[in-house]
């Protein structure tokens, strides 16, 4: 199976604390490792997993706040964002002025093509937008943007004018388009809407209603038919690889009261009205017989894995990226897991990628599995200056050893991004120590 979908670089400035541009690489530093993806149509070995440490407040968060930020512009500027409502982005709030433009960049392999998307907006418009692509290795301008003056390549084919008439200042070119069954750009919008996946990791999520929903296929009449029974033993093959005990699980419908507010507007419920829900179950290994617990008495590592796996398996059998924000929440050995699924060519044939930010330094060492789960040019690296602007940097800027501890060095602040604690003295004065 061909690897597809993958992302190759992206570039954000003045997004909340990203203040000057800075890049992320999915590009790997050499070649000649197992698990490396090989997308169709480059030259260059891509990374299956990429890891962002740092401090608290340093602004891991925001770089995968600004994909999730570029991902909801492309898929919702044109059908959702309001017409005279200017841009909702959320730029650098520290001394840069309000009309500089918030910059988004993606490169991305689809289909075996290398594309760069990307726009500029400011509080009211969008500023820039453009689409260059390179099939068979050759560049190719599909159109760019200067506000509302647009420029169509000659290998852009389509309703192109007619869409021009119909993107306002502060909708992308690209959303429009799609909302218009634009055949030819329609896959790099559905890369976006579709195979990028910025997400919190939280064991409320599971609560959420798409997740119920998805495991709800197999409760339904259809569930045995083939595409459920392949969904069902995915799920079951990645909650047995997370090594969290449980043999298999189960899910039934289960009607649920929702309270009705009366006519009067009052808190007061006068009735209620029975929504269809599903009750998940799993049965855990024992020395005698499998006992089945509750989805609410799981732990909350198997919960937020739970909430997870709607999005995870599509991903793994089709191609995209997963960004998760608050990674760290998960149980180390259970963190392992999942990197090792992204870096198992077997597991994950089509080359999906992780993409997380986090604090468990024991992914960067040997303790958990020998050799070390990460690369040295997979781990990323966020540290503010003082004016509060966030630099995100590649750990490889500092040429660690081959043998070096990278888990030791992280935590002795010997490649930055760690926090300067304050520590009281005597009289109660704070002084700064690493």
């Amino acid at each position: 199976m061909i690897a597809d979908g993958q992302l190759l670089r992206f570039r954000v400035a003045n997004h909340r604390s990203l203040r000057d541009e800075q890049e992320l690489s999915f590009i790997a530093d050499g070649d000649g490792d197992a698990r490396l993806v090989h997308p169709d149509g480059l030259d260059e070995a891509v990374l299956p997993v990429c890891a962002i440490y740092g401090a608290n407040a340093s602004g891991k968060t925001n770089v995968i706040d600004a994909l999730a930020f570029m991902r909801s512009a492309v898929a919702y500027s044109q059908r959702m964002w309001e017409p005279i409502g200017g841009v909702p982005r959320r730029s650098f709030a520290l001394g840069v002025d309000a009309h500089t433009p918030s910059t988004f960049v993606a490169e991305m392999m689809i289909e075996g093509a290398r594309y760069e998307y990307g726009f500029a907006v400011d509080d009211e418009v969008v500023r820039e937008e453009w689409l260059r692509a390179w099939p068979n290795g050759r560049k190719q301008e599909w159109f760019s943007r200067d506000e509302q003056t647009f420029e169509i390549g000659r290998s852009l084919h389509g309703e192109n004018k007619v869409i021009e008439a119909l993107v306002r200042p502060n909708s992308l070119f690209l959303s429009a388009a799609a909302q218009n069954n634009h055949e030819q750009l329609t896959p790099i919008f559905q890369w976006f809407a579709a195979r990028l996946n910025p997400l919190t990791l939280s064991v409320d999520r599971v609560f959420s209603s798409s997740v119920p929903q998805w495991w709800g296929q197999f409760a339904a009449p259809t569930a045995d038919d083939d595409g459920a029974r392949s969904a069902r033993e995915r799920a079951r093959e990645l909650l047995a690889a997370a090594d969290l005990g449980i043999e298999d699980f189960q899910v039934v419908e289960a009607d649920r009261a929702v309270p009705e507010a009366s006519a009067d507007g009052s808190e007061e419920p006068v009735s209620s009205r029975r929504r269809r829900g599903y009750r998940l179950s799993f049965a855990h290994r024992t020395s005698v017989e499998p006992r089945w617990l509750d989805l609410r008495d799981e732990s909350t590592g198997t919960r937020a894995l739970v909430g997870l796996l709607p999005t995870l398996l599509p991903l793994l059998a089709e191609g995209g990226l997963l960004a998760i924000d608050e990674f760290n929440s998960l149980h180390p050995m259970l963190a392992l897991a999942l990197v090792q699924i992204f870096q198992d060519p077997a597991r994950n044939p089509r080359g999906a990628q992780l993409l997380f930010n986090t604090h468990e330094s024991s992914l960067l060492g040997n303790l958990l599995t020998d050799p070390a789960p990460l690369r040295r040019d997979q781990v990323w690296l966020t540290e503010k200056d003082r004016d509060g602007a966030t630099h995100l940097y590649p750990l490889t800027d500092y040429t660690p050893r081959t043998n070096e501890n990278l888990q030791r060095g992280y935590l002795q602040g010997r490649y930055g991004a760690v926090p300067f604690l304050g520590v009281f003295g005597a009289e109660g004065a704070v002084r700064e120590s690493t």
